[in-house]
């Protein structure tokens, strides 16, 4: 699976692929001990894949988390320069 490939799907899909790709590495796992494994390969390739969906989820919630952020800070600021500009909300007596 290539790094193009996994930014194309969804979270919620990325998710489901991580576990998937979790059992599938228990199983050759599993055959690697009982010397079952036919391509040695796989390992690698299947631990490369895990990180490379991994990484683009933390890259997703970093996003996520500096866009909600610069709205929180934008929303701050707003009032303050409401407040500097008319005066007080009240009006002046």
């Amino acid at each position: 699976m290539t790094i193009k490939e996994i930014r194309e799907k969804a979270s919620d899909l990325l998710q489901h692929e991580l576990e998937e790709r979790r059992k599938h590495m228990f199983h050759l796992r599993s055959q690697a001990v009982t010397e079952k494994l036919e391509d040695p390969t796989q390992l690698g390739k299947t631990r490369k894949d895990i990180a490379r969906i991994k990484t683009i989820l933390r890259q997703r919630e970093l996003e996520t988390a500096s866009q909600a952020a610069a709205r929180a800070e934008v929303t701050q600021a707003q009032p303050a320069q409401a407040d500097a500009a008319g005066g007080t909300a009240g009006g002046a007596v």
